[in-house]
């Protein structure tokens, strides 16, 4: 399989490839997001230019993720995910909060822990 990168260049994740991204199991891929998520809930609260970084790395992955052809099933998930991550971070008309993200990928940290 040929090393792909995404046609626009990764800002903040540059040595990451398609290829590498997908030898990740899905729940692998999401877990890293909470991480960046978590990441963004701890700096708003201390900087907001820290903040914006780790959102921005979660958006990478995020669109990562979505391009990983084993993940097409949960394209709509996805979707659906980054739109509201987006709102929450924003404008948060869906009303989200930090403890509803932090529970969400909970359960794909959890999962990728005790299946390695």
């Amino acid at each position: 399989m040929k090393s792909e990168r995404p046609k626009k260049k990764l800002k903040h994740h540059k040595t990451l490839t398609l290829e590498k991204w997908s030898r990740y199991r899905f729940c692998e891929q999401m877990a890293n997001i909470g991480s960046e998520v978590e990441r963004t809930i701890i700096w708003k609260k201390k900087d907001e230019k820290y903040a914006g970084l780790a959102f921005e790395r979660a958006l990478e992955l995020i669109d990562m993720t979505r391009l990983d052809p084993k993940n097409k099933s949960r394209l709509g998930e996805l979707c659906r995910m980054r739109e509201i991550i987006v709102d929450w971070y924003y404008d948060n008309k869906y009303h989200s909060t930090d403890k509803s993200w932090q529970n969400y990928f909970l359960a794909f940290n959890y999962y990728a822990r005790i299946n390695k």
